[in-house]
């Protein structure tokens, strides 16, 4: 076989996440669309769910002059799609397919996947039956769009996503075996699982069996979809070292290729726009901070800031509130601090009695009722945040040198209260905290020092692993991003060694601060995607190898 690197002419990348903003893989497609895109143009196809119907999606652009004799075909073949382009940096060609039409075939469908590859569709329950008609839709796209263009002898990739996507992954592997598949998952289905369940993961993995804990966790169809793709594609990825350890305990199968998640910092403000957002995006934090609290906190206060899927053991979320709770005890703390906890909670409205405070723009002596929450939930009592803040009575009262607040809402620009997108007020933080037992990669942390904001994550991250590797030793927070060693059974320590950081950088000079927030801004670029599109060439190769050969044995 020729020893030529082998690139793909076409690349049809599905996920669940495409045009539709759930969690990090979201991230992790419309950041890396722009150099894919810059390379192939429209042969760069994302498919992704209609989940919107009539309404339109806030994410996508139809155009009807996109592939219209095609989408006639596709309607004949079945297809109900949408083409048009994904509104991210690079505006890539994206189809979103309706898969309802196929509930009433789905036992037909789970046959054939357990004729074909074992694929254990008995025990499904929940989101399995919605992913996997979704996951065999974008298949049929794939090879309605493969027929249609007569793609015969072109270099054709298939990049399936988390387990929601395998189904469709195994069909094309049936049905055109010259299509070259991918598989990522980006956490095991099990693992995070293990990890939910409070369990202790890492020093138990060499002993974990990912079949016989499918079956007590009640997860045998998502682990049997995602072990089986793994086992059959033509490249098995994962995106850290620490979820290529998962694969190969849990799924019983390395992976070919780690892909790490890089970053497109082309919307990251650059000079004195930069210096005119931080300063907006700080005066927000400190004008509602004071009106909930009563208080005056002025620009020296240190701003810091957790943020993610609401994973509350998972995430980090209970370490970084102890810490919190420590902090206000530690004589090395220099500066008045203000965390904020931006997790989507089960979100009520928006505090009405704080809105009215902030449409007055004046100050206030006296806090609101429960002053460490900016939008009401549903579920007030049973709130694993705020259980927590009550158990440690921490009311935010007017002497505390830390005060927490929760903030329960996705910032898409229109909650109500702060009425700011995500990026645009993550870079007034001063120091972000993602204290992860359990996380593949870790977007927010690559995220905030993207947007020079120095943080703290933990080596259980994959993310934290690569800032190590970096450095060749544990990343120290004067470097950017201080790396904590955490372990299934070290949740004190963790704790301890977050307060120390926040009051040691609290400590810091405005020199000191600058070098920081420098190297921090440095170690993102170096996580930039023109640098790890690399693993992906890797990755497409195997691929397209592996279906040569299968072609070759034909």
């Amino acid at each position: 076989m020729n020893n030529d690197i082998l690139k793909p002419d076409y690349i049809f990348e599905s996920s669940w996440e495409v045009c539709n903003k759930v969690g990090g893989i979201y991230t992790v497609l419309s950041t890396r669309a722009k150099t894919l895109h810059e390379r192939l143009s429209d042969h760069m196809v994302f498919i992704g769910p209609d989940c919107w119907k009539e309404k339109p999606s806030p994410y996508f652009i139809e155009d009807n002059r996109l592939l219209a004799a095609w989408r006639k075909q596709a309607l004949k073949d079945g297809l109900k799609v949408k083409v048009g382009r994904w509104d991210i940096p690079g505006k890539p060609m994206a189809v979103l397919v309706d898969f309802t039409p196929f509930f009433e075939k789905k036992d037909q469908i789970y046959t054939q996947m357990w004729e074909l590859y074992q694929v254990d569709s008995l025990h499904a329950y929940g989101d399995y039956d919605e992913a996997s008609m979704f996951s065999y839709a974008a298949a049929l796209v794939v090879e309605s769009y493969y027929r249609y263009f007569n793609l015969d002898g072109k270099n054709v990739v298939y990049h399936a996503n988390e387990w929601m996507t395998g189904m469709g992954a195994l069909y094309l592997q049936h049905q055109i075996p010259e299509i070259a598949t991918v598989f990522t998952t980006h956490a095991t289905s099990i693992g995070r699982s293990i990890a939910g369940n409070n369990k202790p993961l890492y020093d138990y993995l060499f002993a974990y069996d990912g079949d016989q804990m499918a079956r007590e966790l009640n997860m045998e169809s998502k682990h049997s979809i995602e072990k089986q793709t793994a086992m059959n594609v033509d490249c098995f990825t994962t995106v850290s070292e620490i979820t290529a350890n998962e694969c190969k305990e849990l799924i019983g199968k390395p992976v070919d290729v780690v892909l790490p998640n890089g970053f497109d910092n082309s919307f990251v403000p650059k000079g004195a726009t930069f210096t005119k957002k931080r300063r907006a995006a700080r005066k927000r934090m400190l004008k509602i901070a004071n009106a909930l609290l009563g208080t005056n906190l002025d620009d020296e206060t240190l701003i810091i800031s957790t943020s993610g899927r609401y994973e509350f053991r998972n995430k980090g979320i209970d370490v970084y509130i102890e810490a919190m709770n420590r902090l206000l005890r530690d004589s090395d703390l220099k500066r008045n601090v203000v965390a904020f906890i931006e997790v989507p909670g089960w979100v009520g409205e928006p505090r009405q009695d704080l809105r009215e405070r902030l449409d007055l723009d004046m100050p206030f002596d006296t806090p609101l009722e429960v002053p460490m929450v900016t939008h009401w939930l549903h579920n007030m009592s049973h709130d694993n945040v705020l259980n927590m803040l009550k158990h440690y009575n921490m009311w935010n009262q007017k002497d505390d040198k830390v005060k927490l607040i929760f903030l329960p809402c996705y910032l898409t620009g229109n909650d109500g209260i702060f009425n700011m997108a995500y990026y645009d007020l993550v870079l007034g933080n001063d120091l972000c905290i993602y204290p992860s037992y359990y996380e593949p990669w870790g977007y927010t942390p690559l995220e905030a020092i993207a947007f020079k904001v120095p943080c703290i994550t933990t080596d259980l991250a994959g993310f934290g692993m690569w800032a190590n590797s970096v450095k060749g030793a544990y990343s120290e927070i004067e470097d950017g991003v201080k790396v904590i060693h955490r372990t299934d059974y070290n949740y004190s320590e963790v704790a301890d060694e977050i307060k120390d950081t926040v009051a040691k950088f609290s400590a810091f000079t405005p020199e000191l601060t600058k070098k920081c927030r420098d190297n921090a801004d440095k170690l993102s670029k170096k996580a930039l995607w023109s640098q790890f599109i690399k693993y992906y060439e890797q990755a497409y190769h195997i691929a397209l190898s592996h279906a040569r050969e299968r072609q070759h044995n034909a």
